[in-house]
């Protein structure tokens, strides 16, 4: 026999499924264009629970490492969905190519990846989403090959950027000169070492200022960037560059980066906040 007390305690589970559907974060696949590549590419846009135009949003550009594509952080470390809620942030995870290191190539038009992510997905996304439209409320940040991205962009465009990070970060990329697809975006390294030195990001921290640029980022113990990524720590603390630095336990695993990111969010947040 169904009674009155059971059917309202199904109905009140019933109606906080529905609740909690209602309240989250909603994942959309994109295809956006590359007019310096001349093509599409795909992207992922996740909008947080009480995405509305009404309002403005910061915004999160989370960058895949090498081999990957822009589903893997969704697919890998499901959780970043639920900081899209938690911090009010929209969070775009583009697709960075097997190994695009995301440069603009000196040697092929078919990896011209700064110019996409930094110019032609920002206005795509600016211009399809209620967003924060200059940088104090937009970040970036990303693992592997896009922790040396997202740092080597923030670099380079202060003026876009108003924060960044990395997460096992490729910071520094001569001591691979035939590993991870780098020599194809840049060319030997034995023929163009200068090119190689130049887009080295522990060699770009003299673009920084104190201050011009909100920066954390964190590398496992076990990494084998470890050591890179302890470099750039005190390159940065040379130059009195205020940043967040962080060892823990861990090496190159999606295991890693997927507690790695809740700290990342939680710095975003804390700038957006600041920045109001």
């Amino acid at each position: 026999m169904i009674t009155s007390k059971r059917l309202f305690t199904a109905a009140f589970i019933f109606l906080t499924v529905l609740l909690l559907k209602a309240k989250a974060a909603t994942v959309d696949t994109v295809n956006t264009h590359s007019a310096a590549m001349n093509k599409d590419i795909k992207a992922v846009v996740i909008r947080p629970d009480d995405y509305s135009m009404s309002k403005k949003f910061p915004v999160l550009y989370l960058l895949h490492g090498f081999s990957g594509n822009y589903s893997d952080w969704v697919l890998k470390a499901p959780s970043v969905k639920k900081l899209s809620d938690v911090y009010q942030m929209i969070i775009v995870c583009p697709d960075g190519g097997f190994a695009s290191w995301y440069f603009d190539s000196p040697m092929s038009k078919e990896w011209q990846y700064e110019t996409y992510i930094s110019k032609e997905l920002i206005g795509y996304v600016d211009g399809h989403y209620s967003t924060i439209t200059d940088r104090s409320g937009r970040a970036i940040t990303g693992l592997s090959m896009g922790g040396h991205g997202a740092l080597y962009l923030a670099f380079k465009h202060l003026d876009i950027y108003g924060a960044a990070g990395s997460m096992s970060g490729g910071v520094d990329l001569r001591p691979f000169p035939d590993s991870f697809g780098i020599e194809q975006v840049l060319g030997k390294y034995s023929e163009f070492p200068q090119r190689w030195e130049q887009n080295s990001v522990i060699n770009m921290v003299y673009l920084l200022k104190p201050n011009s640029l909100a920066i954390i980022f964190d590398c496992g113990s076990s990494d084998f960037l470890f050591e890179a990524n302890k470099a750039l720590h005190e390159k940065l603390l040379e130059r009195n560059i205020p940043h967040d630095f962080t060892v823990r336990p861990g090496s190159h695993t999606w295991e890693y980066w997927g507690n790695s990111i809740n700290y990342h969010a939680l710095f975003f947040s804390r700038f957006f906040n600041k920045e109001k």
